[in-house]
């Protein structure tokens, strides 16, 4: 996945070191063990979300880093000061959440609280009512039979060199660059 901006267009929330290792060295790595797992496999020609929902051991996890990973940098933007949802997000966030803060604090709370490596999610369920899971390493919501809306990433690599160990500060700063448009689109 191409990035949709300059590497230095998401400073100060994450730097463009913290790009050039995550998106550049650590991404890379997952498409190139998947590259080298795929021949043989029964999943040559499949997509993504597919290889999650049916693979196990190197291709899932390989294939599952993929997809989080191209959903997580496809879902940013500059920093703008009090980004918020608008539409049908907005809507859906309120009424499953009470507020946008709320939805904020649950959200965050979760991706703080996950115990090792992972991801926070924001999906929606069949009946399209938003739901927040914490997901462990290459784990994603489709293999629960829902959709994914947005994700924080809570890999150490995401934020320790901009947050060191600093988990919650990360998880904060990040509203800064969510793309709304991106997310409602999701929906």
């Amino acid at each position: 996945m191409t990035l949709p901006y300059a590497a230095e267009a998401l400073e100060p929330v994450i730097s463009k070191e913290t790009i050039a290792f995550h998106h550049g060295k650590h991404l890379a790595s997952y498409v190139n063990n998947l590259i080298g797992l795929l021949p043989g496999s029964g999943f040559e020609e499949a997509p993504l979300q597919e290889i999650v929902c049916k693979a196990t051991g190197g291709i899932l996890n390989n294939a599952g880093q993929i997809l989080n990973h191209n959903m997580y940098f496809g879902q940013f933007k500059a920093p703008q000061t009090d980004n918020k949802p608008t539409g049908k997000i907005a809507e859906a966030i309120a009424r499953d959440f009470g507020s946008f803060d709320a939805f904020k604090e649950a959200f965050q709370k979760a991706g703080a609280t996950l115990f090792g490596s992972g991801w926070v999610w924001l999906s929606a369920d069949k009946e399209g009512k938003l739901v927040i899971t914490q997901e462990a390493n290459a784990a994603n919501p489709v293999q629960r039979g829902l959709k994914p809306l947005l994700t924080f990433d809570v890999w150490e690599h995401a934020y320790y060199l901009d947050y060191q160990n600093r988990r919650p500060d990360h998880l904060a700063a990040l509203w800064q660059i969510v793309d709304w448009d991106v997310i409602g689109k999701r929906v």
